[in-house]
């Protein structure tokens, strides 16, 4: 399959980082003319949350969906800075996530469950707000707990993508074995099948 196809197959931003904060990152692929930013809108936005688990609650207006798009943009370009300086052993400036955090606002719940009582923190109603800050939390929890020498992007030369190799070996290349791995397999096959002819 051709890099221009496998383009063209992806319609929205592919599951593959095995971590949110990397999923963050994957909602923009490509570089040059094939770059692709898989967010176009508010909706795109909330429609990539809602693939995640986070609830966001309903936009009002444009203007409302023109301001998540807008904030999403701004902590998905934050949090890629912060990444890449990380995985260079680099120190970043963690001002502009810290904005998305406060406005994580929780308060503790006691539940009586079967086993007993069990305190737990409950968010107010689902809000874009709430739901950049969950993303901003997942992004701050992988640059301060992530083992990062397993923080990578996808061997493949035309692919940008990032994962977190939580295998057993921790030897994963590729975004995906059916995206990047594949490609990679059928190209060495071509290549071999040239070599002998």
């Amino acid at each position: 399959m051709s890099d221009n196809k496998l383009e063209a197959t992806l319609t929205e931003p592919p599951l593959v980082g095995d971590h949110l904060a990397l999923d963050l990152l994957n909602t923009e692929a490509g570089s040059g003319a094939l770059h692709t930013d898989f967010w176009r809108s508010g909706e795109d936005v909330l429609d990539w949350l809602a693939r995640c688990g986070i609830d966001v609650g309903r936009l009002g207006d444009q203007a409302a969906s023109d301001a998540v798009l807008h904030d999403a943009r701004e902590l998905r370009a934050s949090a890629r800075e912060l990444v890449e300086l990380r995985k260079q052993g680099e120190r970043g400036d963690p001002q502009r996530i810290n904005r998305y955090l406060a406005t994580l606002q929780s308060a503790p719940v006691l539940e009586w469950g079967e086993g007993g009582p069990l305190l737990t923190r409950r968010l107010p109603a689902p809000s874009p707000q709430q739901a950049l800050g969950q993303v901003a939390e997942s992004v701050a929890e992988l640059l301060a707990a992530a083992q990062f020498e397993y923080v990578r992007q996808c061997e493949h030369p035309d692919c940008v993508l990032w994962f977190y190799d939580r295998t057993k070996s921790h030897r994963r290349r590729w975004c995906s074995m059916a995206l990047c791995g594949n490609r990679h397999k059928a190209a060495e096959f071509r290549k071999r099948n040239r070599a002998a002819a």
